[in-house]
């Protein structure tokens, strides 16, 4: 009976030992993570990049643009230097001539009279008679810079190195800020930012 009964204990253990016998722990979390995502998820997984997007593409915008205000700034004070290097090198005066379009704003430094060169949306500068066209800029309203000259050429003379007339040119950002160069008689130019909004620029 006892034999009986050990034989039979022995052949119940010997099956729980059975594979399959019972479900093994380990695959059932397995499977779990082999589900995938839900529909649900997936919907707020896509809410929250728009949220992060929406809240970080104003300061990206507002980067860019600073950026450019500076590099176009840069660039222009270097030209206008260069310009009077150019005029003493070449001991004759040079112009810089400033033109604003609808799409377009640009400027061009050349030889020759005022007027005698122009310089027009995607294309190359135009000049009259012998005036030759040294170096050409242009700003185009898609990248959000506009030049505004208050006027529209200055001569530097060879000699005394002077710009005249002076004056005040404006790049202007779509954003509202701006950096303002103001050049003085000495051919000078110092630059300033309305209402300080761009920053490393003194308030105008």
């Amino acid at each position: 009976m006892g034999t009986r009964d050990g034989a039979a204990v022995s052949r119940v253990r010997g099956m729980s030992k059975r594979p399959g016998a019972a479900m093994n722990p380990r695959t059932a979390p397995q499977r779990q993570r082999n589900r995938g995502l839900s529909l649900i998820e997936s919907l707020m997984a896509v809410a929250i990049a728009a949220v992060i997007t929406g809240a970080t593409l104003p300061g990206f915008r507002d980067a860019l643009e600073l950026r450019r205000l500076d590099g176009a700034a840069a660039q222009l004070h270097t030209d206008l230097q260069l310009a009077r290097s150019e005029a003493v090198a070449r001991n004759r005066s040079l112009r810089i001539s400033y033109a604003q379009q609808a799409e377009t704003s640009c400027y061009v430094v050349h030889t020759g009279p005022a007027g005698a060169c122009t310089c027009t949306a995607g294309t190359a500068p135009v000049c009259t008679g012998t005036a030759e066209a040294l170096r050409s800029v242009q700003f185009h309203a898609g990248d959000g810079i506009r030049l505004r000259s208050n006027v529209a050429s200055m001569v530097l003379d060879p000699t005394k190195g002077t710009v005249s007339p002076t004056g005040t040119l404006r790049l202007q950002g779509s954003e509202g800020r701006a950096v303002h160069m103001v050049v003085n008689i000495m051919g000078r130019a110092r630059t300033c930012s309305p209402a300080g909004t761009v920053r490393g620029h003194p308030v105008c």
